[in-house]
């Protein structure tokens, strides 16, 4: 069975074919930072024009490289939310159109759900029940995973996903966008114990995340800094390693809570290196495990909507669903609980 995977939620065009014998056969990312660079952040209609522009030659593109043809393609996937209204009007309107023509089925994916399933793209493979960390530049939330489609939300942010904190942390210091990057490179030269800034929300019980606070406390720490190189970079070491901490607990307190011994970390922010590090260890010392995607199917990817469209396939064959109405439809706003 061979999936085609579309991803157009927010700021890049990921398009890949899910192979259930051999896994992705091909997979292509056009990502516009170049794009929203000069603005600081994302333009909902220049991504949504953007993924006009290239959805269909990266398909086309996808399909030679897997030297795959209409014909051998089972079905198509593609993220129907949640992301920005325009840019998922691309992803959806394409793929139900293709698999209109095609006379396949489309399947509509949540784009959590899509990252939480990418780590069972690789070889080590976690096993249900686990709790999973979905940090991204939209969103921070713990869940708790029982089942495909078995989600129960323990914990998520009330204001500022953390990947939007570096995002907005960067920009205060002149750092440029995406900011996650340019302050994990920075803090590789800040010092231990120079700064210290608060843990938010870890003085409480609860998983509920806050990060608005701790961009406002680096704006004011970095107004009374000197704005030298050794100053920024101690700076974003102290910025990292809070987030990273804060983080680290609210996945300590959850595992506690859920007596899971796996635990699964997705999206963009996922790549941070310190975070896989602590995340790894804490794991290690609780004799579970942590799994995570590789490096390239962080960020947002149409690897794992082709995958999660692959497991949702799957799940109608086997009896658990059914496949929804043909109409383009995008839920911009979409509760991985509705799942």
């Amino acid at each position: 069975m061979k999936i085609l995977g579309i991803e157009t939620s927010c700021d890049e065009t990921g398009i890949a074919i899910y192979d259930s014998e051999e896994g992705i056969i091909a997979d292509a990312l056009y990502s516009q930072v170049e794009l929203h660079k000069e603005y600081g952040g994302v333009v909902p209609e220049l991504a949504s024009r953007d993924h006009v522009r290239k959805a269909i030659p990266l398909i086309k593109q996808v399909l030679k490289e897997a030297n795959c043809t209409q014909k051998d393609i089972d079905a198509i996937a593609y993220t129907k939310g949640p992301g920005l209204i325009g840019a998922l009007f691309v992803g959806v309107g394409v793929g139900r159109s293709l698999a209109y023509a095609w006379d396949i089925p489309a399947i509509g994916v949540h784009h959590m759900e899509g990252h939480l399933l990418a780590p069972l793209l690789e070889d080590e493979k976690p096993e249900y029940p686990f709790v999973a960390l979905l940090v991204s530049g939209g969103h921070t939330l713990l869940v708790d995973v029982q089942d495909l489609g078995e989600y129960k939300i323990l914990g998520e942010s009330i204001d500022d996903a953390a990947g939007e904190a570096f995002d907005k942390t960067a920009k205060i210091m002149g750092l440029g966008y995406p900011g996650g990057p340019a302050i994990a490179k920075l803090a590789l030269n800040g010092r231990a114990g120079i700064y210290k800034l608060p843990r938010p929300m870890t003085d409480r019980p609860g998983l509920e995340f806050s990060f608005s606070g701790l961009k406002t406390a680096v704006a004011n720490l970095y107004m009374k800094s000197d704005k030298s190189e050794q100053a920024l970079a101690d700076i974003a070491y102290a910025f990292q390693e809070a987030v990273v901490d804060t983080i680290f607990i609210k996945c300590r307190r959850s595992l506690e809570q859920t007596g899971h011994k796996r635990l699964v970390v997705a999206g963009g922010v996922s790549a941070n290196v310190s975070l896989r590090e602590k995340l790894t260890d804490l794991l290690e010392s609780k004799d579970g495990k942590a799994y995570y995607p590789r490096l390239k199917f962080c960020t947002d990817n149409g690897a794992m909507i082709a995958y999660a469209g692959f497991a949702r396939y799957q799940a109608v064959l086997d009896g658990k669903g059914e496949f929804e109405e043909a109409a383009i439809r995008a839920k911009p706003r979409w509760p991985i609980e509705e799942l």
